[in-house]
């Protein structure tokens, strides 16, 4: 109350929002459980039990033969992980805290450190988690796996891009979701599950004909996961794909979600709460 407030320099400031974005990265994170650790392998879990699910329904199904020529655990993760990172950052920032949040009573809180502090602790998870199985495959499976992967610095771009073009349809889910919350939800939920099989990741986009590849093309997630199989194997040359096309598609959606994010911060309603 009786706070004074002193101007700070650019740099200043730069590093109080930093600050601010990690603890509320740590708390996103810490949500699950009290225990650090346990919070943490708690959202690896998931993501490490989604990974065995397709290895074992591939070897179940007899669908390796459908895969690309080399390490198979390798093609099972270009796919599933770029789609829970992508799936999992639009989750968490279409979710994040709005303007009319509780937590924006706070001074030095704002939707848009709530909004990085969402997506970078989604980043942080499935980062982590990727490192872990990948050491677990390279220790007790595979220890040639990291020196198969053709272009490891392409494969984390690609990761980058699907983790990106998930913050961006979340900003616009964010943005519209205080003016029709129960369509935006259905569309939100609808648009998760079809991105099971819309995303391509089970597929290889080489070998799909041209009417179903019309019905593929339009994810920016199917071209940034055909393009990680590209860098990731050496005999694949993805040419149905293009990650120009993602990046693109999410600077687009990134910006709309910013202006109806702004928009919709200057018209805040308390009431907007008892609405969802």
């Amino acid at each position: 109350m009786f706070q004074v407030t002193k101007p700070r320099s650019r740099l200043g400031s730069a590093i109080y929002i930093s600050e601010l974005i990690y603890h509320n990265s740590v708390r996103a994170v810490r949500k699950t459980h009290g225990n650090a650790v346990l919070a943490i392998l708690m959202n690896m879990l998931q993501s490490i039990i989604f990974v065995l699910a397709f290895f074992f329904m591939f070897q179940i199904l007899g669908l390796r033969g459908t895969a690309l020529r080399g390490d198979f655990m390798i093609y099972i993760m270009t796919g599933v992980f770029l789609y829970m990172t992508h799936s999992k950052t639009m989750g968490a920032v279409a979710a994040s805290e709005g303007p009319a949040s509780p937590m924006m009573q706070h001074a030095p809180m704002n939707t848009a450190i709530a909004i990085a502090a969402a997506m970078l602790s989604t980043l942080y998870v499935q980062v982590l988690s990727l490192i872990a199985i990948l050491f677990v495959y390279d220790v007790a499976f595979n220890p040639f796996v990291m020196q198969e992967i053709h272009d490891p610095i392409g494969c984390i771009a690609m990761i980058l891009l699907s983790w990106f073009s998930g913050a961006a349809i979340g900003m616009v889910i964010l943005a519209a979701k205080p003016w029709f919350p129960t369509p935006v939800s259905i569309i939100s939920t609808v648009y998760q599950r079809a991105n099971m099989i819309a995303s391509g990741k089970m597929f290889v986009a080489n070998a799909m004909p041209g009417y179903v590849l019309a019905m593929f093309d339009w994810n920016p997630l199917f071209h940034t996961i055909d393009q990680s199989r590209g860098y990731a194997f050496v005999n694949y040359n993805p040419r149905n794909s293009d990650w120009e096309y993602a990046l693109y598609v999410s600077l687009v959606l990134i910006m709309i979600g910013l202006m109806g994010e702004f928009f919709t911060r200057k018209h805040a309603s308390a009431s907007w709460n008892a609405r969802r």
